[in-house]
């Protein structure tokens, strides 16, 4: 009798882990208990995967041999607790993919600065002729990339979640980029188990894998100081020889943030040996990320910035230091048990204006309320947008930023920033 693989979750990673075990001959079930969306049903009816929404029927998931979990479920939810309990294996898409492929492995993690990375690491790696697939947080799921397409090298980008399931999965190159205090509702609200889920991307690595790391960040240098790895160590930072084969100022991502960035593409490409003229090619005409410090338009004087996937309040300290303008500053959403007194030096220095946009601002007003700025309290987009539009001066920028997650108003940091952009562009 084959295997009984039972897949929680139906989306990006869901979906293409059901694909690949189906693809492998096991007794393949989805449940999700949101609502499948139609893409990824039509996906699972293709290829003759059973599944069920809207809810998760016990007896057909309690009875696998080995669960798939989607990152978002989180270890605390009583589904998952049972099958721990009865001691029923629970992995991640990545661990469950890593075992039918023998592709090398370009994995980054950290709080911020993952999405960019990554995608300037592929983008180099693409440049220089390789065949290489993007997976993970961004990109095909990659269990759906093993199961239909053939990579020589995946370039993954991860997240703590993703971490927490990966147990024999190795890095062939890990890369991380900081660490700072974020999703500590998942995490008992405990800063060391995030910095141990972060670490876990340096699992079963030897010498003959690396390990870059920016030795500047005080979480990372700390832990550093206490633990023995098994890779090869690569510490970037200003404090380090510079990698990098162009000057700062022609790089086409700005500011001090993506110089690091830079830096930590730079290595992973010479550790893959890419030629210099490719790695120096690539960092000068790089386009940069969705939603990732976008310009968006200017209107009437005023530039207009969507930096919705800062969903925590260390890349919204990014964003802030870059602003060379003074700013109209967006923030607000899910709160993950931020700590907004991280960015309380650069709203002084930048910013006149603080709009809030969430349907909880009770946080936001308690900590900002005595900073003597002009505050803009809203519960919606288009109120947001209104209150910016009419603070803002000739020469200003008006940032979304928000620290937070989406959630309250939105599908994701994709959905808000699209509607920011929709709505700034009909100003």
């Amino acid at each position: 009798m084959s295997k009984r693989i039972v897949v929680l979750g139906a989306g990006e990673s869901g979906s293409g882990a059901a694909i690949l075990a189906k693809e492998k001959g096991f007794d393949v079930f989805v449940s999700d208990c949101g609502t499948i969306t139609e893409p990824y049903r039509a996906l699972l009816d293709q290829n003759g995967v059973k599944w069920e929404d809207g809810k998760h029927t016990e007896e057909l998931i309690l009875n696998a041999d080995e669960v798939v979990k989607s990152p978002g479920i989180p270890l605390t939810a009583p589904l998952i607790q049972k099958l721990q309990a009865q001691g029923t294996p629970i992995i991640s898409e990545i661990e469950f993919a890593a075992r039918y492929t023998n592709a090398k492995m370009i994995c980054i993690t950290g709080s911020n600065g993952k999405t960019t990375t990554t995608s300037l690491i592929f983008y180099i790696l693409k440049q220089a002729g390789l065949n290489v697939g993007l997976a993970g947080n961004i990109g095909n799921s990659l269990a759906l990339q093993v199961a239909h397409e053939d990579h020589d090298y995946y370039v993954i980008e991860l997240s703590s979640f993703q971490l927490d399931n990966m147990y024999d999965f190795k890095a062939d190159v890990a890369i991380l980029l900081n660490i700072t205090p974020d999703h500590l509702d998942r995490y008992d609200f405990k800063f060391q188990n995030y910095i141990d889920a972060k670490f876990r991307i340096t699992r079963n690595q030897t010498k003959e894998d690396s390990f870059i790391y920016w030795s500047e960040d005080p979480v990372i240098d700390r832990e550093m100081k206490k633990i023995q790895l098994g890779a090869t160590l690569y510490p970037y930072g200003f404090t380090q020889p510079n990698p990098l084969p162009v000057g700062e100022d022609e790089l086409a991502l700005k500011g001090r943030h993506n110089v690091l960035n830079s830096m930590a593409a730079t290595i992973a490409a010479n550790v893959l040996n890419i030629k210099k003229d490719v790695i120096r090619e690539s960092l000068m005409t790089f386009q940069g990320v969705p939603h990732r410090l976008q310009y968006v338009a200017t209107v009437k004087g005023v530039r207009w910035i969507n930096d919705s996937k800062a969903t925590n309040v260390n890349s919204c300290w990014y964003a802030l230091e870059s602003m060379t303008t003074p700013t109209v500053l967006i923030l607000g959403g899910k709160d993950k048990g931020n700590d907004y007194s991280e960015i309380d030096e650069l709203v002084k220095e930048k910013c006149h204006t603080l709009v809030f946009m969430g349907l909880h601002n009770e946080k936001l007003r308690e900590h900002f309320g005595g900073f003597g700025l002009n505050i803009i309290d809203t519960d919606n987009l288009h109120d947001a947008i209104e209150g910016a539009y009419h603070a803002a001066r000739e020469g200003d920028t008006v940032l979304l930023s928000p620290c937070c997650a989406s959630f309250d108003l939105f599908k994701s940091y994709e959905d808000r920033g699209e509607q920011f952009m929709a709505a700034v562009k009909r100003l």
